[in-house]
């Protein structure tokens, strides 16, 4: 893969792919927002998480940025993982890998109503 591959325009079957996971976004979103619920506590980037849940769930957010905040919260509640949650310490840390490459590729579509809503949530979890 070189650099180029990055530059050239989305085929109709990659563009189609795209379009149907912004449209079934709803089970991703329900699947980790309950993930997060039974979590909260215990994870430290569960506000980032639901920064990101907020930030997709806004209509005002591209379509661009929804599909790349969408790939990072269906890992985090993908069953199988690189790193197994069950291990303790570690267990987090590739959700949380891939959470931080999300949030710095959409860095400026999160918006502070989105962490309010963020902190807002996980207060009602306390």
């Amino acid at each position: 893969m070189t650099s180029d591959d990055f530059r050239r325009p989305f085929s109709k079957a990659e563009m189609d792919a795209m379009r149907r996971a912004t449209r079934e976004e709803g089970p991703i979103l329900s699947e980790t927002y309950e993930l997060l619920r039974r979590l909260a506590r215990r994870i430290p980037f569960a506000e980032d998480a639901l920064a990101l849940y907020h930030c997709a769930r806004d209509p005002m957010t591209e379509a661009r940025v929804k599909f790349i905040i969408l790939g990072a919260l269906a890992y985090l509640v993908m069953p199988i993982d690189t790193i197994p949650d069950i291990l303790p310490v570690l267990g987090f840390t590739d959700d949380a890998a891939v959470l931080a490459a999300a949030i710095a590729a959409v860095r400026g579509s999160i918006q502070p109503r989105h962490r309010d809503k963020a902190r807002d949530t996980l207060g009602g979890f306390e």
